[in-house]
C-alpha cells in the first residue's frame, strides 16, 4: 500500500462538538465516519461535516500534529478551521 501525504482533519458533528483524526484519504475516513464505522465517538453524532484539513507527510507528522490539535482549546480549533 502507498504511504503518500496523511491529514490531518476536523470534523463538526451534529452536536456542535470537534473531532480531530488523522487519515491517508480524508474524503473515505468521513464516509466510514458517516457509515459509523469510523470512531466511536462520531457514532450517532450527525451530521456530520468537515470544517478543517491539511497535509501532514507522513503518519508520525500526522500524529504529532493531531496530539498538538487536540490539545488545544475549542476556540483554537474554531479559529484554525476558519469558525
Amino acid at each position: 500500500m502507498s504511504e503518500g501525504p496523511w491529514h490531518l482533519y476536523l470534523l463538526r458533528c451534529g452536536d456542535g462538538t470537534l473531532y480531530c483524526g488523522i487519515a491517508l484519504d480524508v474524503a473515505a475516513r468521513l464516509e466510514l465516519h458517516r457509515d459509523g464505522k469510523g470512531a466511536k465517538y462520531t457514532r450517532g453524532r450527525g451530521p456530520l461535516e468537515l470544517v478543517y484539513a491539511e497535509a501532514c507527510g507522513s503518519r508520525p507528522e500526522a500524529l504529532r500534529r493531531e496530539r498538538t490539535v487536540k490539545g488545544f482549546s475549542r476556540a483554537a480549533k474554531l479559529r484554525l478551521a476558519g469558525l
